[in-house]
């Protein structure tokens, strides 16, 4: 794996990005669609990694409509299936040929009580399956397909830095990819591939909206004035800092954070 080359020196703007594929591991909604729109408007090519396979279907037309007119069919695609699963990786990663970059968004938090009212097989269910599962599964795919200047880019929350009681073992997972972050950052070094986290906030997405309270744009708006920025952030922000870690050649195994300041308070 190791080299005697430096990483490759390029321009650390988006545009440089221009060409390169990108698989997108839970790209069929929120921070994940976001960042595939914003990449293929600067001219990458996207790989979209989805359970669903009709709001698959979904986000994969409406990043093409991103593009340019006269897109090839190739510049978007989809894979259906679970992102922790290493033949729906495989199928993603052989679909789209040349991998530059992968940015993992899938996997979310289960699990969530007590820990004494949690039983063991619960504590292991939830350690091996989520975001850490994922994690790991895409980490093992991508290693010895990523190119000299490729990178990973994983996603946690800050629930890591300010746990809530009956989250101890979903943000022990949670935490834990951040450590497999600098982990792996400093074991694929000799193959220069970067390995970085975005720590989110929250960020106004389907998912956001999904929980109590949260179902409206006034819902929104009235919850969002407890962070010090005012609002929550938005899923296209959330998604350039992603966009930023793949085109810096010189960012690796940072935990970068985008949550409008609410860890200050």
């Amino acid at each position: 794996m190791s080299t005697a080359t430096p990483i490759p020196v390029r321009s650390p703007l988006p545009g440089a990005l221009s060409g390169a594929t990108v698989v997108l591991v839970g790209g069929s909604s929120g921070i994940g669609l976001a960042a595939a729109v914003l990449l293929r408007s600067i001219g990458a090519r996207v790989v979209l990694v989805g359970r669903d396979p009709d709001r698959l279907k979904a986000a994969v037309s409406q990043v093409r409509s991103s593009g340019p007119a006269g897109d090839p069919q190739d510049a978007v695609l989809g894979a259906t299936g679970d992102g922790g699963d290493e033949r729906t990786l495989a199928e993603a990663f052989d679909r789209a040929g040349r991998v530059d970059h992968v940015y993992v968004t899938a996997g979310g938090i289960s699990g969530a009580g007590p820990l004494t009212e949690l039983s063991a097989d619960d504590i292991r269910t939830t350690l091996g399956s989520g975001s850490l599962r994922t994690a790991f599964a895409v980490a093992r795919a991508a290693a010895t397909r990523l190119p000299a200047g490729g990178s990973l880019t994983f996603s946690s929350g800050i629930l890591v830095v300010r746990p809530r009681p009956g989250m101890t073992v979903p943000l022990s997972a949670a935490g834990a990819v951040e450590t497999l972050t600098k982990a792996l950052a400093v074991e694929l070094a000799p193959a220069r591939v970067r390995v970085n986290a975005v720590r989110y906030g929250r960020i106004d997405t389907p998912l956001l909206r999904s929980l109590p309270g949260l179902d409206s744009d006034d819902g929104v708006a009235a919850a969002g004035t407890s962070v010090p920025l005012g609002r929550f952030g938005a899923a296209e922000e959330a998604a350039a800092t992603a966009v930023f870690l793949m085109a810096n050649n010189h960012v690796t195994g940072q935990v970068i954070t985008v949550d409008g300041g609410e860890t200050l308070v």
